[in-house]
């Protein structure tokens, strides 16, 4: 097999990115036939189909993921070296890409990125923020060079950097009668008030989710969201509580504008925040000072 070139990995990326020829043309802005042809001469080249076609797009066949980690490897090297060189030249600029949950946001900011800049003032950032899966997915994708993800599951793609334990926590009104109790289940939350929870995907609610299972309750809030500020919103406006761990809420918590308790069901009070890296990645100088910064400064990472 010859050697691919940057022009048929970047064609294949992106087909593996949108899921079908024409969006990747269009992703592209090249011809749809030019995609299929590249597509072609690749699978000729290889000798093996990479793509199994369907009504509904495209899917990768075991040579296609093969390919997949080989096109990821080139485009990681090629930014670390990338990078080297422009050291070498005395060039400094960069852009890290980070992707995290919106809990992580102001801690992120406040403590870790105030601090950096002072230091590295030519680096240049891109933020998104995402869902515990959209941080995974980022991740293992190469989209994103550093994640920050609350309770992600176990995945040999990524290596996390920092594991701090954030226990979940109830999170209601000043004076519920809840707060006052020395021990509270999340089961008891559940059957005693009405709740706000974040929408699927999120690390919080895939743990309410198996707790609440275990426990042989339904899942039913009140509302569902994905952002945390109106999870913040609705619990201040006394519309009832929710759930999250302690540093999502921490500027509320400084103006004593809501109660904040651990929960005490033993999976709930393991849950951790992982600040991860994808694994087997040579990481970019600039990345490995970011992530290591924020391991060592961001409150969600501190014991």
């Amino acid at each position: 097999m010859e050697t691919l070139d940057a022009k048929a990995l970047r064609i294949f990326t992106a087909v593996v990115r949108t899921g079908s020829i024409r969006s990747a043309a269009e992703l592209l802005h090249v011809a749809a036939s030019v995609v299929s042809r590249q597509i072609a001469e690749t699978e000729r080249n290889v000798g093996l189909p990479l793509f199994e076609r369907s009504s509904r797009g495209v899917g990768l066949t075991d040579a296609g993921r093969l390919v997949l980690e080989h096109a990821q490897r080139v485009i990681e090297d090629r930014n670390l070296h990338s990078e080297q060189l422009d050291q070498l030249r005395s060039v400094q600029q960069a852009r890290i890409r980070i992707c995290c949950g919106e809990g992580f946001l102001g801690d992120m900011i406040e403590h870790g990125l105030k601090t950096f800049v002072k230091s590295y003032p030519l680096v240049a950032y891109s933020l998104t923020l995402g869902s515990t899966d959209d941080v995974l997915d980022t991740v293992v994708n190469g989209d994103s060079d550093i994640g920050i993800a609350y309770n992600p599951v176990i995945d040999t793609r990524l290596r996390s950097l920092a594991i701090s334990r954030q226990p979940l926590c109830l999170v209601a009104p000043n004076g519920h009668p809840l707060l006052a109790r020395p021990s509270i289940r999340l089961q008891d939350c559940m059957a005693e008030s009405p709740y706000a929870l974040l929408s699927k995907g999120h690390g919080v609610t895939q743990l309410v989710a198996r707790v609440a299972a275990d426990c042989g309750m339904a899942v039913a809030p009140l509302v569902e969201t994905p952002s945390i500020d109106v999870l913040r919103r609705f619990v201040i406006a006394e519309l009832g509580v929710t759930f999250l761990p302690n540093f999502s809420v921490a500027t509320e918590l400084s103006r004593s504008a809501l109660g904040v308790a651990e929960l005490s069901d033993p999976l709930l009070a393991q849950a951790s925040a992982h600040l991860i890296v994808k694994a087997r990645r040579r990481l970019p100088t600039s990345v490995d000072r970011l992530a290591s910064h924020l391991a060592s400064v961001m409150a969600a990472f501190k014991v």
